[in-house]
């Protein structure tokens, strides 16, 4: 099966400014960010600092490590919902908000009691909102709250590990499930963290902001997805895997990278339509303007590595029916708001699916500088069609980047980009955001001129990850100020 040629994509319409930064990094009572008032007031923020777009990462839950390690395709992280707006629309009591601001057995009570209140007192149009809400999401619903009500039952353990009527979906157990007040508190939960979102979602889009989401390409073994759809994915009988994700070896890692989720079975996928995809892209529409694919060369071959080796370096390329995947998809939903995540050692092959069906690339500033003028990642050899960053997630900040530099580096850099002696952070913005790509996005971190402490995340370090919160007091009318500066002269004035 083949896609049709290359069109139009609404990703890159016009020249905008892009700011990216996680719901959970936002500031706020208790230990994480939050969908509430400091999301609104951060939409007002980048407004008025003239961007348009706000870039997240995952939404999923994941219990606070890493977002890109979810327990669900589909569902949002209960962690990311506002108590406080749960309070002030009467779902719960201002005190069940106060002791359930951090992480833990209050939190959980506190949608306990919200679902109860909802049961018990909610009226026709919230109980029609919510069966609408259910009936919308049925594909993914039911089995993800009945994973969650098990999975918290059995003390958090993986489902490969559960009593084999629970693993292995015993029809009168999951049966039992159904209809229960965990079950049903599960579901509410979900029904009030989409509600919340899509608050905030109209709310930015009043504001002339759009959202810009992130879909792991993969999807991890302990999930709600490979329990409920073992037959998608190459596990043994027992339900574990039989090769896992990764990539090779290279000139960065000796001995490749070892991720460890499940691979698809792309031919039982495919005899269906790619259902399970068009499901989950499905949802990720309703919640995002537009959508980073990550790890996008996975869709034309994907590293296989034998789930008993403990590194990559045994792995084989395993290939991947990408263009009849992303054909199925643009017959489903029309044009594509897809970008995909084109970093690393990519082949031919993988620029070729890209470019077929028009979808923008990548290209991050700190890669530019290995002395070779025609780096892709250089500004000036960047091609409208593509998203540029001064830094993504997985890097460091602009600051801490440059810091770490030895002299020589930073003697190149400065070469390139005669301001980053003086402010590194604004000189690499100003780069990206005065370059012919069409959407310019820079890190938070960035903005508020933070080093290495706010990196978000460090590829191949299993702490320190994912905790990055900032002040309102960092955030100062003069960088604000600055970035709406720039937006202006390089033509990414905030906008519809």
């Amino acid at each position: 099966m083949t896609g049709p040629g290359p069109r139009s994509t609404p990703v890159l319409d016009r020249r905008r400014l892009g700011v990216l930064l996680h719901p959970s990094s936002l500031p706020g009572d208790g230990p994480r960010g939050t969908l509430g008032p400091d999301a609104r007031r951060f939409v007002g923020v980048l407004a008025a600092a003239g961007a348009s777009v706000w870039q997240v990462l995952p939404l999923g839950p994941c219990g606070g490590g890493s977002p890109y390690n979810s327990l669900s395709a589909h569902a949002g992280d209960p962690a990311l919902i506002s108590l406080g707006d749960l309070a002030d629309q009467g779902w719960i009591e201002v005190s069940e908000a106060r002791a359930g601001a951090a992480d833990g057995p209050a939190r959980a009570a506190a949608f306990g009691s919200a679902y109860r209140r909802f049961r018990d007192k909610g009226g026709a149009a919230e109980q029609a909102e919510f069966g609408d809400f259910r009936q919308r999401h049925r594909a993914w619903l039911p089995d993800y709250c009945a994973y969650e009500c098990i999975k918290a039952d059995q003390g958090g353990a993986p489902w490969w590990q559960w009593p084999p009527t629970l693993k292995d979906r015993d029809p009168a157990a999951l049966a039992a499930l159904a209809g229960t007040e965990p079950c049903e508190a599960a579901a509410f939960a979900q029904f009030l963290f989409f509600r919340q979102w899509h608050a905030l979602k109209d709310y930015a889009a009043a504001h002339g902001i759009h959202f810009f989401g992130d879909m792991p390409i993969f999807v991890a073994e302990d999930s709600a997805d490979v329990w409920a759809h073992r037959d998608l994915f190459v596990l043994d009988k027992t339900g574990r895997p039989e090769i896992v994700t990764g990539v090779p070896p290279d000139y960065f890692s000796e001995h490749g990278q070892r991720w460890g989720n499940p691979h698809y079975r792309w031919a039982r996928m495919a005899a269906d339509g790619f259902a399970w995809w068009r499901e989950r892209v499905r949802t990720q529409r309703e919640l995002f303007d537009w959508l980073r694919i990550d790890h996008f060369r996975g869709f034309v071959a994907s590293w296989a590595i034998p789930a008993t080796a403990p590194t990559a370096a045994g792995g084989e390329w395993m290939p991947v029916p990408g263009d009849a995947l992303l054909s199925a998809l643009q017959n489903a939903f029309g044009e594509l708001p897809l970008v995909a995540e084109d970093l690393g050692l990519i082949t031919d092959d993988v620029y070729s699916l890209r470019d077929r069906y028009a979808l923008p690339g990548m290209r991050v500033l700190q890669f530019g500088f290995d002395g070779d003028p025609g780096n892709p990642h250089l500004p000036h050899n960047y091609v409208p069609n593509c998203v540029a960053y001064t830094g993504t997630h997985d890097n460091d900040t602009s600051a801490g980047w440059y810091a770490h530099l030895t002299e020589p580096q930073r003697a190149v850099v400065r070469d390139y980009l005669p301001d980053a002696g003086a402010e590194p952070p604004w000189a690499a913005m100003r780069a990206v955001i005065a370059s012919v790509a069409r959407l310019a996005v820079v890190p938070w971190q960035d903005v508020l001129g933070l080093g290495s402490a706010a990196r978000m995340n460090t590829p191949g370090v299993s702490t320190g990850n994912w905790g990055f919160r900032f002040r309102w007091e960092d955030v100062g009318d003069p960088a604000l100020h600055h970035l709406a500066r720039l937006a202006f002269l390089y033509g990414r004035g905030s906008g519809r």
